[in-house]
């Protein structure tokens, strides 16, 4: 506009370079009227028209001074409320069975018979399948017999024998005593004779030596009891017993090995594996069958050690399947008290039941456990908190002033899309949860409400009925 001024002002200058004054001008044109009066109109009109173009700039010069108007910025905003808060801990973790045993053959056989097969449900000590045994069964008989033979010897070592030498040895140890009486009453009559002068000294010395000999028979009798009573009695009890428990060991290693070639289940479960066929060679040490219990499951995950950290036994816990639209609650039962040294983890367990048998070993699922929960936590949304590149946080709150302004915050738990907040808020307060990224302090705002979930990006904009035309077709 400027430039244009400058062109009109040269344009007046070249048509009368000469001209002084507007009188001298006009009357320099005098010496032909009709021409003198169209040059003096257009004059004056060039003159109006200049006036004009000097207003107009000098009104666009006086609007370009003026101070721009401040700028506004719609945002979205979230108030500050409590809630309860749960911090968890999720990881990928892997099915187990609740237990499982792998049936390994304790002896080299032909396989004779199965009796299950994959899929079957079995209970412990149920008879899975035998191996050819004829020979075990053979030489178990033969050990029956040879125990059968030192039970008898035992019964009549103690119940026959041995009772009639100590009795016999009695009888003798007694009539040797009767026998010391005796001699010993006729050793004192003859003695009482012999001092009344009527017995010669020759018989009362006859008297005291059989009464010596009848002594010596009694203690001879006696040790010979004591000895069979103390030292007979046991040996030969001891060597009955000895040689009963020989033939008892022998017959129960025999039956034993014959009860090897029955494969049994030890647990309750369902047979998972049954790699042989009956007539193939079972090797011992190498599986047979295979036996799982899957009433319940155990989900073992490695975590860090500092997740790990905030996990106890019995924590509550959800198991989430793939092709499960619901998860499976669960409980922690164990946590390792030891790093893996491998990976530097600690190794988890989440037990849960599993009675329609949905759950299947060897799944690949996720976990999620409860660590804590914290009742009347500051929440707001996590969008809402902004890290700039120093590390700490905050958040754009909208004023009454409707202005944003910053606040710095200390953040705890996260869960979900939602944030703990510790420190700088208070409940109520209003947070930007749109718009905030990149927006100065004290910037003015305009609140908008929220979209409302579920309705497209194309749904948000209303289109005209098909009665009523749009604005700008109508003008």
């Amino acid at each position: 506009m400027i430039q244009a001024g400058n062109e009109l002002l040269r344009h007046a200058s070249s048509i009368s370079p000469n001209c002084r004054s507007p009188k001298r001008c006009w009357v320099r044109s005098q010496p032909r009227a009709g021409v003198g009066l169209r040059t003096a109109r257009f004059r004056l009109m060039f003159i109006l028209s200049l006036a004009a173009v000097i207003t107009i700039i000098a009104s666009a010069l006086g609007c370009s001074s003026e101070k721009p108007a401040e700028p506004t910025v719609s945002v979205q905003v979230v108030p500050v409320k409590k809630a309860t808060m749960e911090q968890t801990v999720t990881s990928e973790a892997v099915l187990y069975p609740l237990a499982q045993s792998a049936i390994v053959p304790k002896i080299s056989a032909p396989i004779k018979a199965f009796y299950v097969n994959r899929a079957s449900k079995v209970h412990a000590g149920q008879l899975l399948a035998t191996l050819e045994n004829r020979d075990l069964a053979a030489a178990a008989q033969d050990n029956q017999g040879t125990y059968d033979q030192a039970q008898a010897a035992y019964a009549i070592a103690t119940a026959s024998t041995l009772p009639e030498e100590i009795q016999k040895a009695q009888g003798d140890t007694q009539a040797a005593k009767v026998a010391l009486e005796a001699e010993q009453k006729l050793y004192d009559s003859r003695q009482d004779l012999y001092k009344q002068g009527a017995l010669p000294r020759k018989d009362l010395d006859q008297a005291a030596v059989a009464l010596t000999q009848a002594k010596n028979q009694y203690e001879l009798a006696q040790r010979h009891l004591d000895a069979l009573m103390a030292v007979s009695k046991q040996q030969e009890l001891k060597s009955a017993a000895g040689q009963l428990q020989s033939a008892k060991g022998k017959y129960l290693g025999a039956a034993a090995q014959l009860s090897y070639s029955e494969i049994r289940s030890p647990i309750n479960g369902v047979v998972t594996d049954r790699s042989l066929y009956p007539g193939e060679m079972a090797a011992a040490g190498t599986p047979l069958l295979t036996v799982m219990d899957t009433s319940s499951v155990i989900a073992r995950a490695h975590i860090p050690q500092g997740q790990a950290a905030l996990l106890k036994i019995g924590d509550k816990a959800t198991i989430t399947v793939p092709g499960e639209e619901d998860p499976i609650e669960g409980k922690v039962t164990v946590v390792s008290p030891a790093l893996d040294p491998n990976s530097t983890t600690v190794e988890v367990w989440v037990k849960a039941d599993n009675p329609k048998g949905r759950l299947r070993p060897g799944t690949s699922v996720q976990i999620s456990m409860l660590a804590r929960s914290v009742p009347n936590s500051l929440i707001i949304p996590a969008a809402a908190v902004l890290t700039p590149p120093d590390g700490s946080n905050y958040v754009m709150v909208a004023g009454s002033d409707n202005k944003a302004h910053q606040k710095t915050v200390k953040t705890g738990i996260r869960q979900g899309d939602q944030v703990q907040i510790l420190e700088g808020l208070a409940e109520g307060e209003r947070v930007i949860t749109s718009g905030a990224y990149g927006l100065p302090d004290n910037t003015k705002i305009r609140i908008e409400a929220a979209p409302e979930s579920g309705k497209s990006e194309s749904n948000k904009s209303e289109r005209p009925s098909a009665g009523k035309e749009p604005e700008k077709d109508a003008k």
